[in-house]
Formats: C-alpha cells, sequence, structure tokens
C-alpha cells in the first residue's frame, strides 16, 4: 500500500496572489480539481493524479506541482497551481 496521499485538490490561481493561506487561495482561484492517484508515475518522476479536467505530477512530500495539464494543454502565463 503506498504511503502517499491518494488525492489532493489543486487550485489554480494568478501569479499576483501571495501567501499560503488556504482561504485567500480558495476565494482567489479561477479554477479547481480534485485530483486522486492514478497508480502511475509521470515523466517528471512523481507520482501522477488525475481527476476533473486536470493530471498532474505531484510531490507528495512538498506538496508541490511539478507538471500539469489543464484540459490536455500546459497551463497559461499568468497562473500557478497550488495544493490545498
Amino acid at each position: 500500500m503506498s504511503t502517499h496521499p491518494q488525492r489532493f485538490e489543486i487550485l489554480l490561481v494568478p501569479e499576483h496572489v501571495e501567501g499560503g493561506d488556504p482561504a485567500r487561495l480558495a476565494d482567489s482561484a479561477i479554477r479547481s480539481a480534485v485530483v486522486e492517484a492514478t497508480g502511475r508515475t509521470g515523466a517528471s518522476g512523481f507520482p501522477r493524479y488525475a481527476g476533473e479536467g486536470m493530471e498532474a505530477d505531484i510531490d507528495p512530500e512538498t506538496r508541490t506541482v511539478e507538471a500539469l495539464l489543464v484540459d490536455g494543454a500546459e497551463l497559461d502565463y499568468g497562473l500557478s497551481a497550488r495544493i490545498r
């Protein structure tokens, strides 16, 4: 059984949003998705998570999104992905 989290919530927020306050991030998010572990490893070498139109490679130790596709495309400039 994996010790990695089986799901994360990814928030897409404008890059100018600072800080890690979950309430502020949620209020500023233009889109969110709950992604679940696929059991695969992504090209970045981290576990792959997918759901609600997003596919992400996430480092479960640091909770960092290492790679992300939104509806099959790379993230637009000016947006960043955060984990909540």
